[in-house]
């Protein structure tokens, strides 16, 4: 059995960092308002503030929740549904969580891999990969993963027929 250089799925946080914290954020706010029954606003606003007859806050607490919670779960079942794996003669990537769908790439047959970072990727060391074969289209593109820089490495040595 072929030694395993390199297994990750992609990282929610990685991925989506303004869209995690934004959700997270949701699901506080949405706590503190179920928790406190009012709006977290000050005191002016609150009376300025024309709210319907019969408008309960902790309402919108529970939307909140619900809404952010919905949010993070379906990044976290999509990172669950991707999975790279890197050995001495193949790239297998897996995507699917009831039905799957396999790539398997030859080293040998790796023409380019690249590497794109955003800045705040590159602050959280993640990147997204695309892998190229033959033609102009990528074979496998990867979004989120972590420390991209060392797959590169992995694939293009392994490419290369190093040890």
């Amino acid at each position: 059995m072929p030694e395993v250089l390199y297994k990750a799925n992609p990282s929610v946080w990685r991925s989506h960092p303004f869209g995690a914290l934004i959700a997270w954020l949701m699901v506080l706010g949405g706590a503190a308002i179920v928790l406190t029954g009012t709006l977290p606003l000050p005191p002016e606003a609150q009376q300025s503030l024309q709210l319907p007859d019969g408008f309960e806050p902790r309402w919108l607490g529970y939307g909140l929740i619900a809404v952010g919670l919905f949010q993070l779960l379906r990044w976290w079942l999509a990172t669950l549904m991707d999975h790279l794996e890197i050995n001495e003669d193949e790239l297998i990537w897996t995507h699917g969580l009831l039905s799957k769908q396999y790539i398997e790439i030859n080293m040998t047959s790796v023409r380019t891999v690249r590497v794109e970072q955003s800045l705040f990727q590159r602050l959280l060391g993640a990147g997204d990969l695309k892998v190229y074969t033959a033609g102009d289209d990528p074979e496998v593109r990867i979004r989120g993963l972590p420390r991209p820089q060392e797959i590169r490495q992995h694939i293009k040595r392994q490419s290369a027929g190093e040890d």
